[in-house]
């Protein structure tokens, strides 16, 4: 685990993640990161859970399906009070289709339908742009690019657990499940740092 010297650590496992937020970490702030690390967790395991679903067309598909799409609902929630209905909404949607492109990607990859799954994670991979560049443009202390780089590994790791669940490697996916909670933690922590910096009235 990397962490720099002055504020929550970053689980993410590489110091290209780093950031800085105040010394001294306030009751507030720590409230906030857990939600956030909450949410994040929330949205990788709810992920694994369709992800099983659908490749074993379990009975619970829907209803998995339905709770992982309440994720981007909490996340708004959480920033409605920061940042306003529109750029919380907006946020809610662009994750929104983050997960709704990764379910027609893991159904196309079920079916054996290359063309469509390469249509599905090129499209997957604008997705993330677009959150990153949105994301970039509301805080001051978010990096798109920083971003652009988490939200990367964050796809190139689901890919691959669903790759191995589908292709009954199992063991490799639950070892890949870790890697992608990890680094789950990794962008809560970015996310909680940059709002903490740019509401310090509230938060410092």
């Amino acid at each position: 685990m990397y962490s720099d010297t002055t504020g929550f650590p970053c689980n993410c496992g590489s110091p290209q993640y780093a950031f800085r937020v105040p010394s001294v970490i306030t009751r507030a702030a720590v409230d906030l990161n857990n939600q956030v690390r909450m949410l994040w967790e929330q949205h990788v395991f709810w992920t694994r859970l369709v992800i099983l679903s659908m490749a074993f067309d379990l009975p619970d598909v829907d209803l998995v399906t339905n709770r992982l799409l309440r994720n981007p609902e909490d996340f708004e929630a959480l920033l409605r009070p920061l940042y306003g209905e529109r750029i919380a909404s907006g946020f809610a949607d662009l994750l929104t289709s983050h997960l709704v492109i990764a379910a027609e990607l893991v159904n196309a990859a079920k079916e054996g339908d290359s063309e469509a799954a390469a249509e599905a994670e090129a499209r997957w991979y604008e997705n993330a742009d677009e959150i990153a560049a949105f994301l970039g443009s509301i805080n001051p202390y978010w990096s798109a690019q920083q971003w652009r780089n988490m939200l990367y590994d964050h796809l190139a790791l689901t890919k691959a657990e669903a790759v191995s669940i589908l292709t009954g490697n199992y063991e490799e996916s639950i070892a890949l499940f870790d890697q992608i909670e990890r680094q789950a933690l990794g962008m809560a922590d970015l996310m909680t740092a940059g709002i903490v910096q740019q509401f310090p009235n509230i938060f410092i």
